[in-house]
């Protein structure tokens, strides 16, 4: 004698990809493991073609490409928002392998609450998700990021600042995003409008929970410690923030530009000004291949 099946949460699950096809693949791997299946995927391709030969990820598939240089990724998010057909937005970064409830407890945080749900990342060593997603290898392997603070051990937490959102996982109503204008599109490259998105979604009063259950593991990848390769966009993108909500944002990075010597800035400075652009050896050395935390 079965079961009865369970059927799909109402959530369209949101990635995007340029590459890395390989951690897409892992990530559709994570998703058919789901305790509770979305009703859908959408990816959001920012390349010509989409990767060959990927698995089943337990669910339909909507595929959708996205032009523009640098890579665009308000836009891309946007876009994916716009095909998906489910109540509850999960989105997910391409280099997050979920876990098998993480479906499941985004859906189950939608019922009990209207808000912006955020859940726990685990970051993995290099080649840790190449051995397999057996969850409890990536628990043991996996470790939390020392600027995030702890998820509760069941159910929901309010957190006070919105700004703690980051765009490796995260979930919300799609009538939420759908009445905010979903990403800003002025904001160009790498920085920025994941934060702006979680400002003027808690302007509109929607409440930011952190989500107990909802756990995703990152695959690594190299990090520049500071992140130098993105550095104009980086200060573009602050000033448009500071522009519109009257404070600055990605504050962690702008401190690390002060003390290189290329930037003056302080917290309550009203704009950057600009010392010098880092060099291109400078920006080599700040590679940290085996760094896991930017």
């Amino acid at each position: 004698m079965t079961g009865t099946p369970v059927p799909p949460a109402p959530a369209s699950v949101l990635t995007l990809v340029r590459g890395r096809s390989d951690r897409l693949r892992r990530l559709m791997g994570g998703l058919a493991r789901q305790s509770v299946s979305p009703r859908e995927l959408v990816i959001a391709w920012m390349q010509p073609e989409r990767a060959p030969d990927l698995p089943d990820p337990g669910c339909h598939v909507r595929h959708l490409h996205v032009s523009g240089e640098p890579m665009p990724l308000a836009a891309a998010r946007n876009r994916a928002a716009e095909a998906a057909s489910g109540d509850l937005l999960v989105f997910l970064d391409v280099d997050c392998i979920p876990s098998p409830g993480l479906v499941a407890a985004y859906a189950d945080a939608a019922r009990a609450e209207r808000g912006l749900f955020l859940g726990e990342v685990l970051y993995l060593p290099p080649d840790a998700a190449g051995g397999g997603l057996d969850p409890a290898t990536l628990d043991r392997l996996g470790r939390a990021h020392p600027a995030r603070p702890p998820v509760p051990a069941s159910g929901l937490r309010r957190e006070p600042d919105a700004g703690q959102l980051w765009g490796l996982s995260f979930a919300l109503p799609a009538e939420a995003w759908r009445a905010v204008g979903g990403m800003d599109e002025t904001y160009v490259g790498y920085g920025g409008e994941e934060t702006d998105l979680a400002a003027r979604l808690a302007e509109a009063g929607l409440p930011t929970f952190w989500v107990a259950g909802a756990r995703a593991y990152h695959q690594h990848h190299p990090v520049h410690v500071p992140p130098l390769q993105h550095f104009s966009a980086i200060l573009a993108n602050a000033s448009r923030f500071r522009a519109r909500h009257g404070r600055w944002c990605m504050t962690y990075w702008l401190d690390q530009f002060r003390a290189a010597g290329l930037i003056a800035w302080h917290a309550e400075a009203p704009a950057i000004r600009l010392l010098r652009s880092p060099s291109a050896d400078e920006i080599a050395a700040a590679l940290r291949p085996d760094a896991l935390f930017s």
